[in-house]
This record gives C-alpha cells, sequence and structure tokens, in this order.
C-alpha cells in the first residue's frame, strides 16, 4: 500500500501543486489509503498538524502509519513512535540517527519511498511484500 500512497499524495497537495514550497505529511490507514493531509514549509509542522489533527478526531494511532515528503530525522522519528504509529515513511532518506532510534523504538522506517521503490531500515517485517 506504500507506493498507492505515495501516487496518491499528489493529489492531496494543493499548496504544493501551486507553489513547488511546500512539505505534506499523510496519516494513512491500510485498505483505506490516505485519510488526512497537512502542507507547511515546515516539514516538523506537517507532521504536527497531523498528528493535531488526528488528536482531536480521537483516531486511534496505531491503526495506520504516516507518510512524509520529505527527509526522516530523529524528530520525525522520534514524534511518529511517541505517539504509537509504527511505520513512518519518507520520499527522502533518514539520517543515519534516525535509523538507529527507529531501530531502537521498534519503529518501521522507510526512506527513498517512491511509487515503484522504497528502502526499508528498520524492522521490515510489518511489510507485506
Amino acid at each position: 500500500e506504500l507506493q498507492p500512497a505515495h501516487k496518491d499524495l499528489q493529489q492531496h497537495q494543493r499548496n504544493n501543486s501551486e507553489t513547488g514550497s511546500v512539505h505534506a505529511a499523510a496519516w494513512v490507514l491500510p485498505g483505506e489509503g490516505i485519510q488526512v493531509v497537512r502542507e507547511d514549509v515546515g516539514r516538523h509542522n506537517a507532521l504536527d498538524k497531523v498528528i493535531g489533527a488526528l488528536i482531536r478526531s480521537k483516531e486511534d494511532f496505531s491503526r495506520g502509519w504516516f507518510l512524509i515528503t520529505s527527509r526522516a530525522s530523529y524528530e520525525m522519528v522520534q514524534k511518529t513512535a511517541t505517539v504509537g504509529v509504527s511505520l513512518l515513511a519518507a520520499v527522502s532518506a533518514p539520517t543515519a540517527f534516525a535509523i538507529r532510534l527507529a531501530r531502537s523504538t521498534g519503529l518501521t522506517l522507510v526512506g527513498f519511498a517512491r511509487e515503484r521503490t522504497h528502502v526499508v531500515y528498520s524492522h521490515p517485517s510489518r511489510l507485506i511484500p
């Protein structure tokens, strides 16, 4: 479901389609696709906005995963693991510290998420080949 979500994300990026200069974060539910997208100039802000929207709607964080249009820093991994989401996929590379943190927190971390390919850096068992 990673590749379809990546392909679908562009359709949800209204601000980026107009400006080409903002990041997005998406909440994806298995079997249902992208449910929430937020954009911001700051990549951290985009993820924070999604987390806030999910908290307000009383979403169960264990049900889905995050897709971000930026690199995966340790802070992004930390936020994801802290709220109880088990998978973070980024369209760019993760940092070395992000990979170590993902491994130690049990988070599945995916980088270079593209329409046809991706790289799994930690806990690959959550992904169906």
